[in-house]
């Protein structure tokens, strides 16, 4: 179940308007010591209770808080006057020459400039400013390199990847070659075995030539005539 809501009027009950002032008097307070810490403001809190006790806080201190409160009170209240208003802008231009001229000697300390002024205590303040800026700068530096040197290994592993599966491919094109080429050897040295054992009349456009005819003389036969014969018989006869 949900709080009810609480009609804003007074308590008639003095032990509840008592317990009510507690709780709404701590948490004011701490509300007030809230905003102060968060937003870096000046603030100052007073309260009064029913008995006439008083309850305050200060971020700084409630003396410095009343005058800062007084000066702006009187000086809104003559900034209707041009002459008052021109004080004001003097006034104000002067306190930021001041700031400035302060954090200007600040920033010459921290680079080691100007320290002739500074006793010991203001130097180890310095010090300690100085360590701590500097290990400060120390960490976003690791931070920056670590950074770096994680993507750099996110792009070795990536370029490690890449280079294996080149290799890859490269053994299976070699592989496709050297297949290649027994196919293509083996083809060639099968078609000149076939050429080898084909017959000398056999020409590679695919026609066929008759068989050459192979031409032999034989020796002459010495045949004797009838008549020749007769001729001998008649020299014979003769002589």
């Amino acid at each position: 179940m949900g709080r009810g809501k609480i009609a804003i009027r007074r308590i008639d009950n003095s032990t509840s308007r008592q317990v009510t002032f507690s709780k709404r008097r701590n948490g004011l307070l701490k509300k007030a010591r809230e905003l102060s810490i968060l937003c870096d403001a000046e603030v100052g809190l007073m309260v009064f209770s029913s008995t006439g006790k008083l309850y305050d806080y200060a971020s700084t201190s409630m003396k410095s808080v009343f005058e800062r409160y007084n000066k702006l009170k009187e000086e809104h209240h003559h900034l209707m006057n041009p002459a008052s208003e021109e004080k004001f802008w003097q006034t104000e231009a002067a306190n930021l020459r001041t700031q400035l001229q302060y954090l200007q000697e600040c920033h010459r300390q921290l680079m080691g400039e100007e320290l002739t002024g500074l006793g010991i205590k203001e130097l180890q303040n310095l010090e300690n400013q100085l360590e701590m800026s500097l290990k400060g700068v120390r960490m976003k530096k690791d931070q920056i390199l670590t950074s770096e040197i994680k993507e750099l290994r996110q792009k070795g592993n990536l370029i490690h990847q890449d280079n294996v599966e080149l290799y890859q491919k490269m053994d299976q094109i070699q592989k496709e070659n050297a297949e290649l080429q027994k196919k293509v050897f083996g083809s060639r040295s099968t078609g000149e075995e076939n050429v080898a054992s084909s017959p000398s009349y056999m020409v590679r456009n695919e026609y066929e030539l008759r068989p050459p005819i192979s031409l032999q003389l034989s020796q002459p036969q010495t045949q004797y005539s009838e008549p020749s014969a007769k001729v001998m018989k008649l020299g014979l006869q003769l002589h």
